[in-house]
């Protein structure tokens, strides 16, 4: 076989650096006839078939034996529809294939300005894999941002994860990486090969626009057929606009890591549509208003908890495909529970198939490691003064509230964004352009995040997990602020772990770390967390933190819970702490549930089933928590006998209750309460009742008003203040 000698052009074609393999492979009209070239490695031969129904074919020369083959039409002076019979090597079967590179331009000029502006909200639709016929041919729609690579291939079980196969048309001055592969559908295997301009070997990785992956510790991204799920939550979505932030309404949020929730008989993960099925069962028993679930964007290494993200489109596989966890949500949302997501811009891993160094330059994160590494993670930062980053993370917010119908992002790691001096000593950071600590481009990039959510979607919430006293993190935008719904009480959540870690007898001199919350209650919409956070890492579970014998730490748990649902502001509580289980959380294993067979855990149970219950029937547990008007103290220096005692009050003044908390084991009897107007009031919870495994000491159901004045009242109820308690009072009707 002769051989003619090739020029540069084609020479780069079989060595995969031609920059446009477009000007090469496909049809050209060349000196008034139809060329035709493709390269095909693994084939033994080629035709090229012109036509429909009677095709005119012919046998492709072989410009080089390493599979470049080449048909000359002279008589053919347009370019016409034609199909490739290629004659595998290893099998010596013939197949009938399209040649992607007869194909024109896939992504507009809108989609590619949109992206250059940063301002493409719906990216994850242009960028990606979408299975789309064109000109009646059906396939799969690739694209990829990588301005920096020399080359971009497409690679999969199709083509062998040969890159020199199918490399892509670059969009300039985007640096986007398009290509249709005819044949290719739903469920194929695919990641992309780049070469950086730097030169060096070839390297793969997955795409960031994904929609589906493999199930780790595999790191292939899948191609995922457009969702066929249809929704049936759409009385929950109507009302969650009508309700808007929803800052007077009940928030109870029940924090869940699906992988340790529960598991099945053989350790396997559940998938989720059982998770619903079990999910549901339990969060309406105890009376939650949402779940919120520890990152379910995929990620490759389950010791993360989610929190290093590969996949920032992509639900993970673990629990089944991404109509599965539509038919999660809409399963929540059908039985009355929202579903917040903690979603997490704050940082990425440096898997190698992850968006580090993505096309060989440092194109998400900041090449300088002072401002773009967290060495204490292993992680690196994404560079939010980039427009493309950016789009990038606020169309994967997006995606998740529209594609997937979720009621809220809870925003890991905030102070991380915040500050560029984060956990880093002096000569570790670069200050910004005014010489400060605060990362401009960050605090940008969450207020352009917020604005968006809240514009596009009236009655999503957004959540800070926010550790330091940065102003206005709960502000709206347009005031100046983060632009934030709730914050994280970081600070009354350490304030009081420390006091109930107390021994009860030294909690007197501990007093203020009961009441200082209330100076500050009204700086931001808080939410009171007891999360994933404080049962790891040697911090000890809820229960085990609380001094004294069993029944004792039962009972300190029961009244901090108590605590936590009558102090102003949302609730949250992790998974486990809800039943008191003794051991810290383990993300490998299912939860312990085998201890609702025994007593204290059973009642503990039942004790923040009904307290989450009454939180949501009664209105001045909730109406009025950013409002100073919806508390008032009845006394809070009582340090002595360490107690206190508070009112809080609906959006209508005279309904209210009166919250009684005794931190010591010792009862008071006869201990005198001032309230606001004389008669009876009911008792309407009290945590030392039997049935949550209490001594049942209290006041008989109801207590009677005296007339003698205390706390500046001109009325005062006599009350038993039962051992490490919580009692709520409602006046009667």
């Amino acid at each position: 076989m002769t051989v003619s000698p090739l020029n540069p052009s084609l020479r780069a074609i079989l060595t995969a650096t031609h920059g446009d393999p477009f000007a090469v492979l496909g049809p050209h009209i060349e000196e008034g006839r139809l060329v035709i070239r493709t390269f095909q490695p693994r084939a033994t031969a080629v035709r090229v078939a012109i036509g429909g129904q009677a095709p005119t074919v012919q046998e492709m020369t072989v410009r080089h034996p390493d599979g470049l083959f080449e048909a000359v039409l002279p008589g053919v002076t347009a370019i016409v529809p034609y199909r490739l019979e290629v004659t595998w090597r290893d099998s010596g079967e013939q197949v009938t294939i399209d040649d992607p590179y007869r194909f024109g331009l896939l992504l507009g000029d809108l989609d590619l300005y949109l992206m250059g502006e940063g301002r493409h909200q719906e990216l994850h639709r242009a960028l990606g894999a979408h299975p789309t016929v064109i000109d009646g041919v059906a396939g799969t729609r690739f694209a990829v941002w990588a301005p920096n690579a020399s080359r971009v291939s497409v690679v999969g079980d199709w083509n062998g994860w040969d890159g020199r196969i199918q490399p892509m048309r670059q969009r300039l001055p985007q640096g986007v990486w398009e290509l249709f592969v005819p044949g290719v559908g739903a469920g194929a295997r695919y990641k992309f090969e780049l070469v950086a301009a730097a030169g060096g070997p070839p390297f793969l990785k997955a795409d960031p626009c994904a929609s589906a992956a493999e199930v780790p510790p595999a790191t292939a991204s899948i191609v995922c057929a457009d969702s066929v799920f249809e929704w049936q939550d759409g009385e929950w979505i109507a009302d969650r606009v009508r309700h808007r932030e929803g800052l007077d309404r009940p928030l109870s949020i029940y924090e869940v890591h699906l992988g340790s929730w529960a598991r099945g008989a053989d350790g396997a993960f559940l998938s989720y549509q059982d998770l619903a099925t079990r999910l549901i069962a339990h969060v309406q028993q105890l009376g939650f208003t949402h779940v919120e679930l520890l990152p379910v964007l995929e990620f490759p290494y389950d010791g993360s908890w989610g929190y290093q993200v590969t996949g920032f489109f992509a639900p993970t596989s673990r629990f089944g495909t991404p109509d599965d966890f539509r038919a999660f949500v809409d399963a929540l949302h059908r039985a009355g529970i929202g579903v917040i997501l903690d979603w997490v811009p704050g940082h990425f891993p440096k898997d190698a198939h992850g968006l580090a160094s993505f096309d060989g330059t440092s194109l998400y994160e900041h090449a300088d490691p002072r401002q773009g590494e967290h060495r204490d993670w292993g992680t690196l930062i994404f560079n939010y003064g980039r427009n493309e980053v950016r789009n990038f993370l606020t169309a994967s917010a997006l995606a998740w509230i529209e594609d997937f119908h979720l009621d809220g992002l809870r925003v890991d790691a905030v102070a991380s964004m915040l500050y560029l001096d984060y956990s880093r000593n002096e000569g570790e950071w670069v200050p910004n352009a005014f010489g400060g600590r605060e990362n401009l481009d960050a605090v940008s990039f969450l207020q352009q995040l917020n604005a968006l959510v809240h514009e596009r979607h009236p009655g999503v919430v957004t959540i800070a997990e926010e550790s330091t006293a940065w102003p206005g993190v709960s502000r709206p935008v347009h005031l100046g602020g983060l632009g934030f719904t709730y914050k994280w009480n970081m600070g009354w959540m350490h304030d009081i772990l420390t006091y109930m870690s107390k021994d009860a007898i030294h909690r007197r001199w501990e007093h203020t770390h009961l009441t200082f919350s209330m100076l500050y209650a009204y700086n931001e919409n808080f939410i009171l967390p007891f999360s994933h956070d404080e049962v790891v890492h040697g911090k000890r579970s809820l229960i085990d933190k609380m001094p004294g014998d069993s029944w004792q730490k039962a009972a300190n748990l029961r009244a901090l819970y108590g605590y936590m649902f009558t102090h102003p502001g949302k609730k949250l509580l992790f998974q486990g702490c809800e039943f008191g289980q003794w051991r810290e959380w383990n993300h490998a294993e299912s939860l312990p549930w085998f201890l609702l067979e025994h007593t204290p855990h059973d009642g503990l149970l039942r004790f923040v089933g009904d307290i989450a219950h009454l939180y949501r029937r009664e209105p001045a547990l909730f109406e009025r928590d950013y409002d100073h008007t919806g508390f008032q103290w009845i006394d809070c220096n009582d340090n002595e006998n360490s107690v206190i005692t508070f009112i809080r009050r609906a959006a209508t003044p005279a309904d209210f209750l009166v919250v009684l908390m005794n931190f010591t084991p010792v009862p008071r009897e006869r201990y005198v309460v001032g309230v606001p107007v004389p008669g009876r009031y009911d008792e309407i919870l009290n945590s030392d009742a039997a049935a949550y495994g209490g001594t049942n000491l209290g006041n008989g159901g109801q207590v009677c008003t005296i007339a003698e004045p205390a706390h500046g009242h001109a009325q005062s109820l006599s009350v038993t203040l039962p051992p490490l308690s919580c009692v709520v009072l409602k006046p009667a009707p």
